[in-house]
C-alpha cells in the first residue's frame, strides 16, 4: 500500500513537471524522468509510461505557442534526431533493464553537467556557421538516442536554440513543435518494444 501510495505522489509530480517543463522551464524534464525511473521496478517500463504523458503536454504547449515556431531551425535537427531516434530503439531492444537504469542515470548526470558548461560552449562558438551545422548533427543525433532511452533531451535542445540567439517565445514555441514531432515519431518505436501498451496508457490518462 505504501509503495502503491509512493508511485501515484511521484506520478503526480511527475505529471506536474512535465506540464511546466513545456512552458519553457526544460530543466524539470529531467527531474520528472528520475522520478519515475526511480519509483517503477523497470526503468524501460518507466520510459514508455513517460512519453503519452509528454505527448499529452506537447498538445498544450503546441497551441499555445505554436504561432512563434522557427521552422528553419527544426528542419536542421529533424533527419539527424530521426536517425539517432533509430539508433536507441536498437540499443533499447538489446539491453537489460538494469543497464538501461545505468544509462539513464549517467545521461541525467551528464545534461545536468551540461547545463553548467552551456554559456561556455556557446561563447566559444558562436558566429561560426559551420559550428552551427556541426552542433545540428551532433545534437540532433544525441538527442534522438538520448529522448528514446530517457526522454531527457530538452537540455539539448536548449542547448541548439539558445545557441541560436532565439528570443524567449520563438525559443517556446519552437522547442514545442520539435517535441510533439519527434515525441510523435518515437510512438511505433516504443509500442514495438512493448513500452506503450494500454494498461500503461490507461495510467496515463
Amino acid at each position: 500500500m505504501i509503495t502503491e501510495t509512493l508511485q501515484w505522489i511521484c506520478a503526480i509530480l511527475g505529471a506536474l513537471m512535465v506540464g511546466i517543463s513545456k512552458a519553457g522551464i526544460t530543466g524539470l524534464s529531467i527531474l520528472s524522468v528520475a522520478l519515475f525511473t526511480h519509483v517503477f521496478p523497470s526503468s524501460k517500463q518507466a520510459s514508455g509510461l513517460i512519453l503519452p504523458l509528454l505527448i499529452f503536454g506537447d498538445c498544450v504547449a503546441v497551441l499555445s505557442y505554436r504561432t512563434h515556431t522557427q521552422w528553419r531551425y527544426l528542419w536542421k535537427l529533424m533527419p539527424w534526431t530521426a536517425a539517432g531516434v533509430v539508433l536507441g530503439y536498437f540499443a533499447l531492444g538489446h539491453i537489460s533493464d538494469h543497464t538501461a537504469r545505468v544509462m539513464i542515470g549517467v545521461i541525467i548526470v551528464s545534461l545536468c553537467g551540461l547545463s553548467f558548461w552551456r554559456r561556455y560552449l556557446i561563447a566559444q562558438t558562436e558566429g561560426s556557421q559551420s559550428w552551427h551545422w556541426a552542433l545540428a548533427a551532433a545534437l540532433g543525433i544525441t538527442a534522438g538516442f538520448v529522448t528514446l532511452i530517457a526522454n531527457a533531451a530538452g537540455p539539448l535542445m536548449a542547448l541548439y536554440l539558445v545557441a541560436m540567439r532565439l528570443p524567449k517565445m520563438q525559443f517556446v514555441g519552437t522547442t514545442a513543435v520539435f517535441f510533439m514531432v519527434l515525441n510523435l515519431f518515437k510512438v511505433p518505436f516504443m509500442v514495438n518494444l512493448g513500452l506503450i501498451t494500454a494498461q500503461s496508457f490507461e495510467f496515463n490518462l
